[in-house]
Formats: structure tokens, C-alpha cells, sequence
């Protein structure tokens, strides 16, 4: 731990009090400059060296009240499947600590890499939303009935075109209140946030895998001007499109 520049605790058994030789390593490592990833309830791990005090954490639900009792100087959230301050990472349970370290991979060597992680342990390449989703949600009996993911796929294939809230609700036939309601439920966030982040991750792939200019780039992942484009990198990713071509183009 003494040299990484990512420090993984991927569980702990909250019975057990760490060591202090354990807990003084996580804050040397910390101090040091590196990111401290926090998996399922390694969240206790995180909280008991200290570097969260005042900060959020995320941990598996079924565990949240008892590390906000026991560490009260945390902000615990159970309502999201990951958290990412930069320096601290943490994650819900099992599945989110996949999404969790997907979004790391994605954040260090780009979307290509992760989405080629993501098919070979058959996972889904990026997944927000929140624990809300599982506790608990009815399920379909069959998939096909679950109209928010047909409503997903629907939209998925049409990045490229504008999508209204109204025209979206209609291909799965429901009321635009109704979808709304429902998609919420179902992901944790709005339908233009979640559609806004698949627009990105188009946008990403292609900056990584194709030499397009990045007119043709924001025209393809439906933000319809080099200058949106931007605008929402900036935003959400807190980079530039040609920044993040730099960083991640694969080379030939």
C-alpha cells in the first residue's frame, strides 16, 4: 500500500475492529495523495481511518444505519449506487462495486476499455442510478414487460436524433407523467439525465475509436453542435472533447 496510487478495500466484516497498523496505513496512503476506493461495506474501513470524516460515503443499504451510528462524523448515504469525491471512492453493494470499478476503469483508461471489460464479465457498461432500484422494486415476470428498459433500448438507438419527453413516453405508450413516475422508480434519476449520460458515453466512444472532428462527434451523440458538446463535457466530465481525445485515443 506504501507505493499504490489506488488503494482498494473491497469488504470488511463489521464485527471486527482494524488494526491500527491497518487504519494508520489507509490514512498514510491517503495523505500521500492516493485514491482510497471504499467496496460494499469496506465503506467501514474508509469511515474508521478518518478521511470521510465530514464527507459522504456510500455503503450497501442493509448496512447504512449501522455506519452512521457507529461513525457518526460520516454523511452515509444509501441512495446511490456509487460516490466518487476524487480522492474517495465508495460503492453500494456486490453488483454497484462492478459499476464502481467500471466507472474507474472508464475514468483512467477510457470508455473502449471499460466496454470491453464490461462484455467479457457480462455486465452492463454503465449503469447510474440508485439503491432505490432494489429495495424493492416489483419485478417483471418477463423482461419484456418492463417497459423502462424497452423504453431504454428505444432510446439508445436513436442518440443521434432529439428526443422529447412526450415522443419518449409514447413509443412505450404510457402518459408522460406516468413514464416520468416510472422511470425514476425504476433508475434512481430523470429521463434527461440518464439520456444526457448515454449522449456522453456516445460521444466518448467515438472521440476514443474514430478520427471524426468533433462537429460530426456532437452530431452523432445527439448534442447537435460542437459548442453543446463542449458545454457538457465541461459540466459533467469536467474536460474538453479534445482533451479526452488526447488522454484516451487508442492508437492505430
Amino acid at each position: 500500500m506504501s507505493h499504490a496510487d489506488l488503494v482498494i478495500l473491497p469488504s470488511w466484516d463489521p464485527e471486527r475492529e482494524p488494526s491500527g497498523l491497518l487504519v494508520e496505513a489507509i490514512r498514510e496512503a491517503h495523505a500521500r495523495g492516493a485514491t482510497v476506493v471504499g467496496l460494499c461495506i469496506g465503506a467501514f474501513l474508509v469511515a474508521a481511518s478518518g478521511i470521510a470524516d465530514g464527507r459522504e460515503v456510500v455503503t450497501h443499504w442493509r448496512w447504512a444505519d449501522r455506519l452512521a451510528a457507529q461513525y457518526p462524523k460520516v454523511k452515509v448515504r444509501a441512495d446511490v449506487l456509487w460516490s466518487d469525491l476524487g480522492d474517495l471512492v465508495t460503492s453500494a453493494g456486490t453488483a454497484a462495486s462492478l459499476d464502481c470499478c467500471l466507472h474507474l476503469v472508464r475514468t483512467h483508461h477510457g470508455v473502449e476499455l471499460a466496454e470491453r471489460l464490461a462484455r467479457a464479465i457480462v455486465v452492463a457498461p454503465h449503469r447510474s442510478g440508485s439503491q432505490a432500484q432494489y429495495i424493492p422494486v416489483p419485478v417483471p415476470p418477463d423482461p419484456s414487460d418492463d417497459v423502462i428498459e424497452r423504453a431504454m433500448v428505444w432510446a439508445r438507438s436513436r442518440l443521434d436524433q432529439p428526443v422529447s419527453l412526450d415522443e419518449w413516453a409514447a413509443a412505450v405508450a404510457l402518459s408522460r407523467r406516468t413514464f416520468t413516475r416510472q422511470f425514476r422508480l425504476r433508475t434512481g434519476s430523470s429521463g434527461q439525465a440518464w439520456l444526457l449520460r448515454q449522449r456522453l458515453d456516445r460521444a466518448r466512444l467515438l472521440l476514443e475509436t474514430t478520427d471524426q472532428p468533433v462537429e460530426r462527434i456532437a452530431t452523432e451523440s445527439g448534442f447537435g453542435s460542437s459548442a453543446a458538446l463542449r458545454h457538457h463535457f465541461h459540466l459533467v466530465l469536467g474536460t474538453t472533447p479534445q482533451r479526452h481525445r488526447q488522454d484516451f485515443k487508442a492508437p492505430r
